[in-house]
């Protein structure tokens, strides 16, 4: 026998950690006592993945952090405080500073949102405005004092319910606020496409330019019925619009978050 090719038992055996025989996927470190430790690489590309998102989530945070802090340096130089009514010009009976206080790039969609809101106003103060042609042409009375009251209401209320909301949401980034918004101009939008149609339910069916008002009384009276089809067509602009600019604020919406 040649003992001479037997192993030596004493002797040290050398381990390659990155040779084939360590499992795949696994990255092989040296223990304290000599032994090897996998660590799955999945589990090291999830930790370097995270902290890329928190790092990226920082760099946004600060960047909002900045944007406030500018617009509210912006407003502090105009001395205008948030609750200074400085809109219209010539009749201040509201606050508004679109350019130094709504975040650059959301300015365009503040803008078409208060178009929108102005869009509202114009259409019922041009209701009233047929239906008391209507009224001087015989059409009663009772339709232009609730043409009066939709005014009334609906133009302040619009305001109030989902425009101040919207301002304040892209001045502040509230989720909150976002929420009340879409939820009342949602029912803005009810209403619009409602008044454009304006069935005999509810209001009382000539209080409202909408086409169906319009067929009823462009057969007694064509001047009355070409001021109602003019003002059913501002209601269906005004339905289109919404819609364009809801779609388009959720989608900023859904963007931030």
């Amino acid at each position: 026998m040649n003992r001479h090719q037997d192993p030596n038992p004493f002797d040290e055996e050398e381990v390659n950690p990155f040779s084939n025989g360590a499992p795949a996927g696994r990255v092989p470190v040296a223990a304290e006592h000599g032994a090897t430790v996998d660590i799955p690489l999945d589990t090291m590309n999830d930790s370097k993945k995270k902290e890329r998102e928190l790092a990226e989530w920082e760099v946004d945070l600060k960047r909002r952090e900045k944007d406030i802090k500018r617009r509210e340096d912006a407003v502090a130089k105009t001395g205008v405080t948030p609750d200074d009514k400085n809109w219209p010009p010539f009749f201040p009976i509201i606050h508004h500073d679109i350019a130094n206080e709504i975040p650059i790039h959301a300015q365009k969609l503040q803008y078409l949102a208060f178009a929108s809101w102005l869009g509202i106003v114009l259409c019922l103060v041009f209701n009233i405005v047929a239906v008391i042609v209507c009224w001087t042409r015989g059409g009663g009375g009772k339709i232009f004092f609730l043409a009066i009251i939709y005014a009334l209401l609906g133009c302040p209320l619009s305001y109030v319910l989902w425009y101040r909301p919207l301002y304040r949401a892209m001045r502040t980034d509230s989720a909150l606020k976002f929420g009340w918004f879409f939820l009342f101009y949602l029912i803005h939008i009810g209403f619009c496409i409602f008044a454009a149609i304006a069935p005999p339910i509810v209001f009382h069916g000539k209080s409202l330019t909408g086409i169906l008002a319009a067929i009823d009384v462009i057969s007694d009276n064509l001047l009355v019925g070409i001021f109602y089809l003019v003002g059913f067509g501002l209601f269906c602009l005004e339905s289109l619009i919404s819609l364009w600019v809801l779609q388009k604020i959720y989608i900023y919406f859904r963007g931030n978050k």
